[in-house]
């Protein structure tokens, strides 16, 4: 049927919905345009200003006292990377388990709904509250700054995230293939093993698979830039140090005490920085989406 045998009614209201749908559409161009306008402005600003202050130097050097003449960030990157591996690296399993507890046993359970309470807050708790919580229950106790506390206030950060995406993802995989892994007398554990976890990691449901891999990521990226927790907890170390048990730099901190500073040295190196954390994610990011695309 052409639009010139519909009557006038029907006319209007097929005008009025091309209308609403033209301005549904262009409201919707407009929000991602401003969107991308901000994000482009940003990673223009931090290629411009961090790619000028980069050297062998920063790779090699510690960082250097107000108005020196050569430094670095190496002991920051390297406290950083040990802080940020370590917590990822205990938050990750711990997140995981939890998530399967909460998509397999927790949906109608009262320890399973307090768990998601809990983590819901925890989720949405700004980093300081966390970090002071690690000061009080850790630095002020043994009275020293350490990386251990940094690495610890770090992984209660990584937790929440990594649960809440492990849950929603697993929640995607079908009951048929759990209820009929239990029609063969399958018990419980094994179903999740065989059968749940299975499917995510072989890429039955690659959305499930994506999804964990997404929830760390995404804990990875916060936890990259935080900087209150270890203001409380690591503190800072202007010299290079793998000791976990003294205070220890993090690019966060660096770049915090150095973009305040009057000083261009340590306003170059503070850019350089801002641009090794925002080229590390964007490759993270990368590389995921790379490892773990759908294959056709």
């Amino acid at each position: 049927m052409s639009l010139a045998t519909l009557d006038p009614a029907r006319m209007r209201k097929h005008i009025g919905r091309k209308r609403v749908n033209a301005v549904a559409l262009a409201l919707s161009l407009g929000a991602m345009a401003f969107g991308l306008f901000w994000l482009a402005w940003i990673l223009f600003e931090t290629i411009l200003l961090g790619f000028g202050g980069l050297a062998l130097t920063v790779f090699t050097q510690s960082t250097p006292p107000p108005q020196g003449t050569t430094g670095g960030l190496a002991n920051a990157i390297v406290g950083s990377g040990i802080m940020v591996g370590m917590a990822t690296a205990i938050g990750t399993p711990v997140g995981v388990m939890a998530g399967v507890y909460l998509a397999e046993y927790g949906q109608k359970t009262l320890l399973g709904r307090v768990t998601q309470f809990f983590n819901d807050i925890l989720l949405s708790a700004p980093s300081i509250v966390i970090g002071l919580f690690v000061y009080a229950a850790i630095v002020a106790r043994y009275k020293t700054f350490s990386g251990w506390a940094g690495v610890f206030a770090l992984s209660l950060i990584v937790i929440p995230v990594v649960i809440r995406t492990t849950e929603n993802m697993l929640v995607l995989i079908p009951n048929s293939l759990r209820e009929a892994a239990y029609a063969l007398g399958t018990p419980k554990w094994k179903v999740i093993w065989s059968v749940t976890l299975k499917a995510a990691r072989a890429g039955v449901l690659t959305a499930a698979r994506a999804g964990v891999i997404t929830g760390v990521l995404l804990a990875l990226a916060r936890i990259a830039g935080e900087t209150a927790p270890l203001l409380f907890t690591a503190l800072n170390n202007q010299f290079f140090s793998t000791n976990l048990g003294e205070p220890m730099a993090s690019l966060p901190v660096t770049i915090f005490k150095f973009a305040m500073s009057p000083y261009d040295n340590w306003r170059d190196l503070a850019w350089a920085g801002v641009f090794i954390i925002t080229l590390g994610v964007l490759a993270l990011n990368i590389l995921a989406r790379v490892l773990f695309r759908k294959k056709h």
